[in-house]
């Protein structure tokens, strides 16, 4: 199994979640895909890439364990993401033996792609589990400014004929 597992959403779009997250003013539709791959001998690596849609991408690790046929050697998997200086290195997420530790479940590992999974050492087979999370805009939502932008020029216009009545009304009493 050297091919990554991309298995799409159960869910169809007028069942996916809608969301509105802190401090956004509309709507977002989370789109969930599981994603799976294979670290071993003949594929060290594996990409998550970037995406040039426009949309917030995110890439949730959840389980690295080894398979069966694992010889009983350290498999040490990394994690290469951009961090906030630009730096790309591997650093170790996990380490795994077969007759110490087969499995680890893993909370809170969250990256923006590129992301590329790496085994650094040992011959696996490793097998990564995660989900990749995609945020995007919910065409139904309509922006609630759309609207107000007609309420207020018709109140700005309101407000011109009160000032213009009330200076006439100043101008006829004191003339």
């Amino acid at each position: 199994m050297n091919s990554p597992l991309l298995l799409p959403s159960l869910l169809s779009d007028e069942e996916k979640p809608v969301v509105v997250l802190w401090g956004q003013e509309h709507p977002h539709v989370l789109s969930c895909v599981s994603l799976g791959c294979e670290l071993n001998a003949s594929t060290r690596k594996y990409i998550v890439k970037e995406e040039d849609d426009f949309l917030e991408h995110l890439v949730s690790l959840k389980t690295i364990c080894l398979g069966a046929e694992a010889k009983d050697e350290l498999n040490v998997v990394a994690v290469a993401a951009k961090n906030t200086y630009g730096d790309n290195t591997p650093m170790p997420i996990a380490s795994l033996k077969l007759s110490v530790l087969p499995m680890a479940t893993l909370d809170g590992f969250e990256f923006t792609p590129p992301v590329d999974f790496v085994l650094k050492s040992g011959t696996g087979p490793v097998y990564l589990h995660g989900q990749h999370v995609i945020l995007k805009d919910h065409e139904e939502y309509e922006a609630p400014c759309e609207g107000l932008e007609n309420e207020e020029e018709e109140t700005e216009a309101e407000m011109e004929e009160k000032e213009k009545s009330v200076v006439e009304e100043e101008g006829a009493a004191s003339g």
